[in-house]
């Protein structure tokens, strides 16, 4: 299945207005806390980041940006146009739904402006509806592909699949081992601030808690590793954002290591540390080799139409050819055609 002209538009209008929201948000943040180096030093999580005013965003809006923007160009002329379009619309909501009880809670009272406040709550009912558009528009907005020449949604490779499976499978393994750690280790009245939202953790007003946001991402590259295996087309724009989400955190991660200077005596300080700092390197790599693998051309899927998905090709005048011999049917018989062969990949 293919996106037709109309859903292709609709949803490059959405991503752009998606887009434009968080658009808006980083160029706040930038005027506000005075220079764009110290907005990065807020979102690397840098511990004396002292910024004018408490940004709004964190780390994972860039990555959403940079979603959208590559989203819009996908639903134009791409032949996974449908699953990026859906991927996207997954993605925002599963990540902007804790705005509704996060944005208007007693304990963000001091940290912003009412006016502020109302802005990001208006605009996250926006991005809520936006994605659920974005989901339908690719749900319901599918055709089937006409002509031979027209290109069709495309699969991973063997190759992309197996890299897929095993870097994003262990980086969400890596993610859910932290966040039980942080269960065992954090105190109790902590640990539901830290998932969904409180005043004993720091988080932009338009995100998610640092939690929620965590297995978030966990469980999406877990899905990814999983679905491709089984080379499925929706593999691919999921497992991209995914990626960028894994390579952005690992990143920023190092970033934070250098920064406090847990890189020169690496030995000296506590395993956990050490651990923390290998899972950042970790990370960063697999978000890497999990785009690269990812965002190759991968293999066509042909979409039920062609040979080798249990549709017989047709003959002249659109007519399915005469049954062949040697499958059970002596010459002259009529009988049903060979059986297909699977597809390429399965």
């Amino acid at each position: 299945m293919i996106l037709t002209r109309g859903a292709g538009i609709t949803g490059a209008v959405l991503c752009a207005v998606l887009g434009a929201v968080v658009a808006g948000w980083i160029v706040r943040d930038v005027r506000a806390v005075g220079e764009p180096l110290e907005l990065l030093r807020f979102w690397a999580g840098y511990s004396d980041a002292r910024p004018d005013a408490l940004p709004a965003t964190s780390q994972g809006d860039p990555v959403l940006l940079a979603v959208y923007v590559l989203t819009f160009f996908a639903a134009l002329r791409s032949p996974v146009a449908a699953s990026s379009l859906v991927a996207a619309g997954v993605v925002t909501l599963v990540l902007r739904l804790p705005g509704l009880w996060t944005i208007s809670a007693p304990w963000r009272d001091g940290q912003y402006t009412d006016e502020l406040r109302t802005r990001a709550l208006i605009g996250a009912f926006v991005t809520l509806a936006a994605a659920l558009a974005l989901i339908i528009t690719g749900g319901a907005g599918r055709r089937q592909p006409v002509g031979p020449h027209e290109p069709r949604p495309t699969r991973p490779g063997r190759g992309a699949a197996v890299v897929a499976f095993l870097v994003l499978g262990a980086s969400g393994a890596v993610l859910i081992a932290w966040e039980i750690r942080q269960f065992v280790t954090l105190p109790a009245v902590f640990y539901p601030d830290w998932f969904t939202g409180g005043g004993a953790v720091r988080s932009g007003l338009t995100d998610p808690p640092p939690g929620w946001s965590s297995v978030a991402v966990a469980v999406l590259c877990l899905v990814v590793a999983f679905t491709a295996l089984f080379h499925a087309v929706h593999a691919r724009p999921f497992g991209v954002i995914a990626a960028g989400f894994v390579l952005v955190s690992g990143g920023l991660g190092i970033a934070r290591a250098v920064h406090h200077h847990m890189l020169e005596d690496f030995g000296g300080p506590e395993a956990e540390y050490q651990l923390l700092v290998l899972s950042s390197f970790f990370l960063a790599f697999a978000g890497a080799a999990g785009l690269l693998a990812l965002s190759r051309n991968g293999v066509e899927d042909d979409d039920g139409q062609g040979q080798g998905y249990g549709y017989p090709q047709t003959g002249g005048h659109g007519h399915p050819p005469a049954p062949t011999p040697g499958y059970g049917y002596p010459p002259g018989r009529s009988g049903p055609p060979p059986p297909s062969s699977p597809p390429p990949g399965w």
